[in-house]
């Protein structure tokens, strides 16, 4: 069962699940997920593990011991020089809206952005700026870091260039469909 717990804290990453969310999918008794939280904590604390087991919040996450930190900020730089097209639309959406919730930033793209965030977490582009406190769950909000200004050479977020809204073409779902599955030869 340990294992269990463990694979349900990595699977949800910087979520984290609460004990009411963990006691429903377990479905074990309060006590046994105690149990189970110290034995997994023991576990990470007497083996070398650069992970361990924290209560932030309300969840429990699995999170990096903070002495291999300098190694996860050599890999954002070493993994930053390039980023996706989604990564920039990413980006692109926080530092025009931010702060922003996950939810807004996936109604903005029309899919789920979780990796998409911890990524530009772990390269240091984004930060979380709190929490939207009037909406229900309290979701973190994001927004860009400086070395976000860094990397793209901007001294302050008013830099970044203006939007034009009539010029953006805002395609139909219809048009979507169409362009996107187009048959060969069409």
């Amino acid at each position: 069962m340990i294992s269990s717990l463990e694979a349900l804290l990595f699977a949800v990453g910087s979520e984290g699940l609460t004990k009411e969310e963990l006691l429903n999918i377990l479905e074990i008794e309060e006590t046994e997920l105690n149990s189970l939280i110290d034995s997994l904590k023991t576990k990470y604390e007497s083996e070398e593990s650069g992970i361990e087991l924290k209560v932030l919040g309300n969840s429990y996450k699995l999170v990096t011991k903070e002495k291999e930190k300098n190694y996860l900020k050599k890999l954002a730089l070493e993994t930053s020089n390039n980023l996706s097209e989604s990564a920039l639309e990413t980006l692109a959406i926080i530092a025009y809206n931010e702060p922003i919730t996950r939810m807004q930033i996936d109604d903005i793209r029309g899919i789920n952005s979780t990796q998409m965030l911890r990524n530009l977490i772990a390269k240091g582009l984004i930060e979380t700026a709190g929490k939207a406190e009037d909406t229900p769950g309290k979701p973190n909000l994001y927004k860009t870091t400086d070395f976000f200004l860094d990397y793209f050479n901007l001294s302050g977020i008013n830099e970044l260039p203006e939007l034009d809204l009539d010029e953006i073409e805002v395609l139909e779902d219809d048009d979507l469909y169409k362009s996107k599955y187009k048959e060969e030869g069409e």
